[in-house]
């Protein structure tokens, strides 16, 4: 099991996640699209990266903006597996812009 990060530790880490923020026990960040269709292209990528890293997000889709949060359910809070996927997120909102 993924061990929850220190309050230090989320917020030196976030500092490298521009968009990001803490929410309590969760990161979140709102991304905006030109269109639906690419919004869910956008969320097409998260499954995909989630899926590998067996780490889901909750995805709230609204139009053309798209809500995420990461929180380790399982350990109670914010771990490396949420950080990670955050990057990854961020890797996948730029390739679909």
């Amino acid at each position: 099991m993924a061990e929850r990060l220190s309050d230090i530790a989320i917020q030196r880490e976030l500092g490298n996640l521009p968009g990001w923020s803490r929410r309590g026990e969760v990161i979140t960040k709102t991304f905006q699209f030109r269109s639906f269709l690419s919004g869910i292209s956008f969320v097409s990528a998260i499954a995909k990266a989630a899926e590998a890293a067996d780490h889901h997000p909750d995805i709230d889709i609204r139009y053309t903006k798209i809500i995420c949060t990461l929180s380790t359910h399982s350990a109670g809070g914010i771990t490396q597996k949420d950080l990670d996927l955050a990057k990854q997120i961020d890797r996948a909102q730029e390739t679909v812009g």
